[in-house]
C-alpha cells in the first residue's frame, strides 16, 4: 500500500492477464477497489475466434467464476460488439446469455463498423445489415439494464464508504461520489472531495445509487 492512497482501481485488462496473484490482490488488500473491467467482446466462441482472441466462452466464464469465488461481492464491467463480421442470430444468443451467466454490473455496447487498419475493417465484408444490428444492440442493452438493475439492488441497506468528488451533476444541492465497486452514488451531506464517507444506501437504478451520509459510529465513552 502506499500512504495517502484510498483507492487503486485495475481496469481493462486482458483476460488472460487476471491470474490468480491478481485475483489474490482484489481479495486481500483493501485499498484495491472490488471492481474489474474485464472485456469480453463477445459471447460467441465462434465470433470470439474470428476477432482473434485468445480465449473462448468457456475460458472467460471459468475466469469469472474464479474471480467470483475469491471475492464474491467483486463488481464485474466489460465491452460488448454486436454485428461484428459474420455474426449470426445464434452467436448474438450466446452474447445475451453471457451477459447473465456472468452477472455484470453494467456494460459498454458497440455496434461494429469497419476500421481502416484492422483485419476486421481491410478483410471482412461488412455483412450483418444496418436493421439487424439496431435490432442487436436494443436487445443487448435491454439485457444489460436488467442484469445491472438486479446486481445494484443489492447494495440498498447496506452503508458504503463512497470516495467523494463533488456536487452531483443532476442536483447540486447534493454531493456525488464512488463506491469501492466504481458506482456513482448521488447522496444528502456534506463533504470535501478526496474524502471518503459513508453513506446508507436508499435507492438504485441500472446504473447508480442513491442514499444519505450515515452518522458515524462515536467510541464508547465519547461526548
Amino acid at each position: 500500500s502506499v500512504a495517502g492512497i484510498e483507492r487503486v482501481r485495475y481496469t481493462s485488462p486482458h483476460p488472460k492477464d487476471i491470474r490468480a496473484d491478481v485475483i489474490e490482490v482484489h481479495r486481500d488488500v483493501p485499498q484495491v477497489c472490488r471492481h474489474i473491467h474485464l472485456p469480453a467482446q463477445s459471447g460467441s466462441t465462434r465470433v470470439l475466434k474470428s476477432m482473434r482472441r485468445t480465449y473462448d466462452r468457456d475460458r472467460y466464464l471459468d475466469l469469472v467464476g474464479r474471480i467470483r469465488e475469491a471475492v464474491p461481492d467483486i463488481a464485474l464491467t466489460t465491452d460488448l460488439i454486436v454485428g461484428f463480421p459474420g455474426e449470426r442470430d445464434e452467436d448474438f444468443a450466446d452474447t445475451l446469455s453471457l451477459v447473465t451467466e456472468a452477472g455484470y454490473d453494467g456494460a459498454y455496447t458497440f455496434v461494429y463498423s469497419p476500421r481502416p487498419g484492422t483485419e476486421a475493417g481491410e478483410s471482412m465484408e461488412d455483412d450483418v445489415p444496418p436493421e439487424v444490428k439496431s435490432d442487436r444492440i436494443s436487445a443487448l442493452i435491454d439485457v444489460v439494464q436488467a442484469t445491472a438493475r438486479a446486481r445494484l439492488a443489492r447494495h440498498v441497506g447496506s452503508v458504503a464508504d463512497v470516495l467523494v468528488e463533488g456536487p452531483s451533476r443532476t442536483d447540486p444541492s447534493r454531493m456525488s461520489g464512488r463506491t469501492t465497486h466504481n458506482v456513482t452514488v448521488n447522496f444528502t451531506g456534506h463533504a470535501q472531495p478526496g474524502t471518503v464517507v459513508p453513506v446508507l444506501i436508499t435507492e438504485s437504478t441500472s446504473t447508480t445509487l442513491a442514499g444519505a451520509m450515515a452518522p458515524v459510529p462515536q467510541p464508547a465513552g465519547a461526548a
